[in-house]
C-alpha cells in the first residue's frame, strides 16, 4: 500500500472486508465529515468505524441484521451493545486509511465478547473491548444460536 492507503495497481479489496485467521479486516477512509475542527477523527466517529467492522464481521458469517429482523430465526432478533470500553493510543487524520479489526473473544448465553482494533498502518489508534447481546423485539434476552458459535469462535 502507498502512504495513503491505496492499493498497489491491480489489487481489489472486498467492500466487506475479509476474514482471516478468525479475525475480520476492514478498511475505511478517513473524509473531511469525519473529522472535528482540529482535523482529527472526532471521537465519536470512531463508534461508527467500529460499528461497520462488526457489522461486515458478522455479514461475511452469513448473519444479516435484516434477516434476524425479519424474523429468520422464528421471532425477530437484533444486536444490542451492552458495554464497550474504549482506549485512545492516537489519532487519525483526513485521507488516512484505517483497519478495522474485529474478533470474537468468547459467547456466554445471550452476549458476545468482541475485541476491536483500529490501525492506521502498523499503528494501533483505538483498542475497544465490546459486549454485546441479541434480544428479542420485546427486549427480551435471547440464547446465542449454537450453530453461531461455530462461526464466531471457530477454534472454541
Amino acid at each position: 500500500m502507498t502512504a495513503h492507503g491505496k492499493p498497489a495497481e491491480g489489487l481489489a479489496t472486498p467492500l466487506a472486508g475479509e476474514v482471516t485467521d478468525g479475525v475480520h479486516r476492514l478498511l475505511a477512509r478517513v473524509y473531511y465529515a469525519d473529522t472535528d475542527f482540529s482535523g482529527v477523527v472526532y471521537h465519536a466517529r470512531y463508534l461508527e468505524f467500529l460499528e461497520r467492522g462488526r457489522s461486515d464481521f458478522l455479514r461475511l458469517a452469513g448473519v444479516h441484521h435484516t434477516d434476524l429482523a425479519e424474523g429468520s430465526l422464528g421471532e425477530k432478533i437484533v444486536w444490542v451493545v451492552r458495554r464497550m470500553e474504549i482506549d485512545f493510543r492516537q489519532p487519525a487524520r483526513i485521507d488516512d486509511v484505517l483497519e478495522i479489526e474485529t474478533r470474537t473473544d468468547s459467547i456466554s448465553g445471550a452476549r458476545i465478547f468482541m475485541a476491536q482494533r483500529i490501525l492506521r498502518g502498523q499503528d494501533v489508534l483505538i483498542e475497544a473491548r465490546v459486549e454485546a447481546a441479541i434480544m428479542s423485539e420485546t427486549g427480551r434476552p435471547r440464547r446465542f444460536p449454537k450453530d453461531w458459535k461455530a462461526i464466531f469462535l471457530p477454534d472454541g
